[in-house]
């Protein structure tokens, strides 16, 4: 982790303890956007193991394992039902392959695009919600400065870290509050938080 990073994250003094006392190991996803919403929507509500099984089946219905967004536009229904998926997570991924043809989204430099813009783009595509965009901003396009205030991990995480009590939309205000200094590195802070609520 880049002591620049840690220096800035633990001029909070309930951050710096967690900094200290969390060890942290930066993992990246490969940087594929398109095929990282398709898998977020394979693995949504299912647990790690089969989850991996039916992602590794609908891969597998595809040649060279990669479901480019034409052939998954136009794969019927009972073939992805077949490796597993749901008719509505079948159709989620669909959409996503609709949307990413549609805009020409895999053409472009993910680079220049902004996380107000991804997150606003994105959500539209039924079946993705904003923690998806999310997830996706941070171990896909390796954006610095998330905070997932949906997730239940990081609500949890400072509820007990800072003593929060609020719920619904005011925990969310009061989250936002409590992480503003933590700017521009609001996804490493994250990244501590989940991992020090997991130990």
């Amino acid at each position: 982790m880049d002591k620049k990073i840690l220096a800035h994250l633990s001029k909070d003094p309930i951050m710096a303890k967690v900094v200290a006392g969390t060890p942290l190991e930066m993992r990246h996803a490969p940087h594929d956007p398109y095929f990282s919403l398709i898998r977020a929507i394979v693995f949504q509500q299912l647990s790690g193991k089969a989850a991996e099984t039916i992602h590794n089946r609908f891969l597998s219905l595809f040649e060279g394992g990669y479901p480019h967004p034409d052939q998954l536009m136009n794969m019927e229904m009972e073939t992805l039902r077949s490796a597993g998926l749901s008719r509505q997570k079948g159709t989620y991924v669909q959409n996503v392959a609709a949307f990413f043809e549609e805009h020409k989204l895999l053409e472009k430099d993910w680079e220049t695009l902004t996380d107000e813009y991804l997150l606003k783009t994105l959500t539209q595509i039924k079946g993705v919600g904003q923690w998806t965009v999310e997830m996706l901003l941070m171990f896909t396009l390796n954006r610095p400065d998330i905070l997932p205030v949906d997730d239940l991990g990081i609500q949890q995480a400072i509820q007990r870290l800072y003593g929060v009590e609020e719920k619904g939309k005011q925990l969310q205000k009061r989250m936002l509050e409590i992480a503003e200094p933590w700017r521009p590195y609001r996804t490493y802070a994250s990244l501590y938080l989940w991992r020090w609520k997991d130990q």
